[in-house]
């Protein structure tokens, strides 16, 4: 999870009016409290006068547009610039913020019903979600296909790595029959935390959804399909 300061990146000067790179700076908030970290860092890259700041998802990019509506924010991907309210539109972004959207919001749903199309037997399952991301529209979509496809939600909240085990331990407690994770930087965080989720979930033994492409789509499915068998194996 990084906040890039720019000044200017070489890659920019063929799309925008940059003429010559002076310096480039990274700030990963790699220990410590996430969100402070980010706030910490995006208040220091605003001191430093920037002429960008490269944010890598949702959550850098609301911090930095806290700390900044001058300075242009780009970001790598976001869930749901509009929903969030980070831009206008995807047409004519306005303000300072701009970059590539994933539309997450309008895939959820349906990454949901998929995964109860590969274990039927699920009538409760725990989302598991960082409160540290702007993720209110993810949220509402989850509950309104939650209710479309009649299953129960346990909404799961974890906001650094150290709190996963704790939170599948939390909903296999509840009783959960899968477990669908909210992609965002903190539950896709290189390939540790991926990897964590997945072997928790065999741990556990619960059909998973992941919001993002940990280890490649034929293994992300090799692996659904393996705990989808140790699910029904367990009851």
């Amino acid at each position: 999870m990084k906040l890039a300061l720019c000044r200017v990146w070489p890659r920019l000067r063929g799309c925008c009016a940059f003429h010559q790179t002076q310096r480039c700076a990274l700030r990963s908030p790699n220990t410590g409290s996430v969100s402070d970290r980010l706030r910490e860092l995006a208040a220091e890259l605003v001191r430093e006068n920037v002429d960008v700041i490269f944010a890598t998802s949702s959550t850098e990019v609301e911090v930095a547009r806290q700390a900044t509506t001058t300075i242009p924010i780009v970001f790598s991907t976001h869930f749901d610039p509009v929903g969030i309210g980070h831009v206008s539109s995807l047409a004519r972004p306005g303000g300072n913020i701009t970059g590539l959207a994933a539309l997450q919001t309008e895939f959820t749903g349906k990454a949901l019903e998929m995964l109860t199309q590969v274990a039927p037997q699920v009538k409760k399952i725990g989302v598991l979600w960082s409160p540290t991301a702007p993720h209110s529209p993810v949220l509402q979509a989850i509950e309104i296909a939650g209710v479309k496809l009649g299953v129960s939600l346990q909404l799961t909240p974890v906001r650094t790595v150290e709190e996963f085990e704790g939170a599948f331990a939390t909903m296999t407690k509840e009783r959960v029959d899968a477990i669908f994770v909210v992609a965002s930087s903190l539950t896709g965080r290189g390939r540790a935390a991926p990897m964590l989720l997945a072997e928790l979930a065999m741990k556990h033994r619960l059909p998973s959804m992941f919001g993002y492409k940990a280890s490649g789509r034929r293994r992300s499915h090799e692996l659904l399909a393996k705990l989808h068998r140790a699910h029904s194996a367990r009851r």
